[in-house]
Parts: C-alpha cells; sequence; structure tokens
C-alpha cells in the first residue's frame, strides 16, 4: 500500500470564465513551496433535549474552501494571482513598465492539489486571493503567502492536464532596493533597510443562501495594506515620520539574478504608526516602523505593482 508524501504532489490552475465552474483546456503548473487548500464544512447539531443527555443529530452544513498557498515570488508565474489579489488587470503601454492597482474586478479560478503516487487530484472551484503577504530580508528568498477562499471541491482519480511551464528564478533581498520620500516627492534610496513585510487583505467571505451549501458568490470587504519595515538605528529621520506624522511614500523593488525583471512595490501614500527602538543585547539596534496604506489621489491607489514592460 502507497501512502502520498509532499515530494510527489503539484499544484495548478485554470482560470474561471463562470464562477465556480471549471472550463476546459490545460491548468498552469504553480511552483508552490507549501499550501493548505481544504474543504471546510460547518456542523449542524439537533437542539432537542434527551433526558439521557445525548444528542440524535449532527449533520453538515455550509461548504466552503480556504487556506495558504506559500511561494517563492517570481517574475510572471504568479501575475494572474496578484490580478486575483488586486481585483484588477495588468495596465500595458509600450516603452514603460506595466502597471497594477486595487481595483472592484473579482478573479477566480479551478486549482487542483494532485497526489501523483496514488493517483488522487482534489479539485477547488471557485476560488480566489482574498489575501497576499510579502516578506522581504536578507538571505532569504522573497517569500509570498496567498490566502485563498472558495467555493466547493471534488476528489477523483482523473487528474487534469497540466502545460509544461519554464519556473523563473525566484526574486532575493539582493537585486532589489528602497526607496522613501515624502508623498508627491522625489524617491532616494535609503540603504539601512534590514527588512519588509506587508500584507494585502481583502476579507473575501462566501454569501450563503438557503437551498444550497455551497456559495453562490464570495464577496470582498475593503482592501487593506499593511505592513512594516525595519531598519538600522543611525539618525532621527525615519523615527520623526512618525512623530510628525508626515504622509510618506515607499518604494520596495525586488529582481532575480538576471536583473531584467524588476517587480516594484510602489506605497505613494503611508502612515508609519510607531517607531519602537528596543535593546535586545549588544548587537546593533533596529527600528521598527508598522505603517499602514492610504488612497492615493495622484496613483488612484493605495498599493502600486510595477513589472517590466510587456508589450
Amino acid at each position: 500500500m502507497a501512502f502520498s508524501q509532499g515530494s510527489r504532489s503539484r499544484l495548478s490552475f485554470i482560470e474561471e470564465t463562470t464562477f465556480g465552474t471549471t472550463p476546459s483546456g490545460d491548468f498552469t503548473n504553480i511552483p508552490f513551496n507549501t499550501h493548505s487548500l481544504n474543504l471546510t464544512k460547518e456542523r449542524v447539531s439537533g437542539n432537542e433535549i434527551q433526558p439521557d443527555r445525548m444528542l440524535r443529530v449532527d449533520r453538515h452544513g455550509n461548504r466552503q474552501v480556504g487556506g495558504d498557498i506559500v511561494v517563492d515570488l517570481r517574475a510572471t508565474d504568479f501575475d494572474a494571482f496578484l490580478e486575483s489579489v488586486m481585483l484588477s488587470t495588468w495596465q500595458t503601454s509600450t516603452g514603460t513598465p506595466d502597471e497594477l492597482k486595487v481595483g472592484t474586478t473579482p478573479k477566480y479560478f479551478s486549482i487542483e492539489d494532485f497526489a501523483a503516487d496514488i493517483d488522487q487530484a482534489r479539485l477547488f472551484t471557485g476560488c480566489t486571493m482574498s489575501s497576499m503577504n510579502i516578506s522581504i530580508a536578507p538571505n532569504q528568498m522573497v517569500t509570498s503567502t496567498f490566502g485563498v477562499v472558495g467555493k466547493d471541491m471534488t476528489i477523483s482519480q482523473t487528474e487534469k492536464t497540466v502545460a509544461s511551464s519554464t519556473v523563473n528564478n525566484p526574486f532575493d533581498s539582493y537585486s532589489g532596493d528602497v526607496q522613501i520620500a515624502d508623498t508627491g516627492g522625489s524617491l532616494s534610496a535609503i540603504t539601512s533597510i534590514t527588512a519588509v513585510d506587508f500584507t494585502l487583505d481583502n476579507s473575501f467571505s462566501p454569501t450563503f443562501v438557503v437551498g444550497d451549501d455551497s456559495a453562490p458568490h464570495i464577496l470582498a470587504e475593503m482592501a487593506s495594506v499593511e505592513g512594516t519595515f525595519s531598519a538600522y538605528f543611525e539618525d532621527a529621520s525615519l523615527i520623526e515620520r512618525f512623530i510628525n506624522e508626515t504622509e510618506t511614500q515607499l518604494s520596495v523593488s525586488v529582481n532575480d539574478p538576471s536583473g531584467v525583471n524588476e517587480y516594484e512595490f510602489l506605497f505613494p501614500r503611508i502612515k508609519i504608526n510607531g517607531a519602537d527602538v528596543p535593546v535586545g543585547g549588544t548587537g546593533p539596534r533596529i527600528v521598527e516602523l508598522p505603517f499602514v496604506a492610504l488612497y492615493d489621489d495622484t496613483n488612484e491607489s493605495n498599493l502600486v505593482i510595477y513589472r517590466p514592460d510587456s508589450t
């Protein structure tokens, strides 16, 4: 008897044209580190009182899909997921980088988790990227965690056809830079940053109705963007941005060893909401700077993502 193991697992996806319905066509491979996609069901118990104190009824209620997909971020391989979490599409113009802003149009996928060693395929439908966390720090790949919310799941021994794909090199923290300025000002490089971590959360939730155990639709709430960046304590400039409540723009770019696949995450208007400078021993002191990203009139978004010109 064979037991499934993680090293024989494959994750792939296809974009849906109708919510919850898997279209025909080849799936696309997802180069992932870990995932926790699962179907969950609510429980519905009986309410009657029995003299022996024991329940007679326990049924399954509403169904939904949830979990995380953790990846090393790469050029092009996750562009569809970035569109999904931003509820928008890449805007292109010849000669300038493509840009992606926060929007209002959701994108849904069917995602297959295939255990190749035992020929079992779990197919998750009506899935969208509800959240995205990106972590950038020295001596690690740039990691992203996509939080998934979906409609339903089936399991079978029939796997989907997955198109062959070329997996790009992952981004690292050495091939990009960080820039800072007052909102609306000219960005300049800052070389004391030790880490950047931020999350975009749409708080997608299923909308259940009478007569159906899975949601006919999934709705998003506000696009909340918050994060933290840390820096060596070398002067008062970053702390004063917190003290004076200075509206700040922050740009973080990442790249791979080729040097031609730069992706930039621009926060055109942030408020820094803290500036802790603890002493944790005899080593360097680090300033911790939590921030929230706000809507910017000029950029018409609280977060803008740029990638190389694709035209």
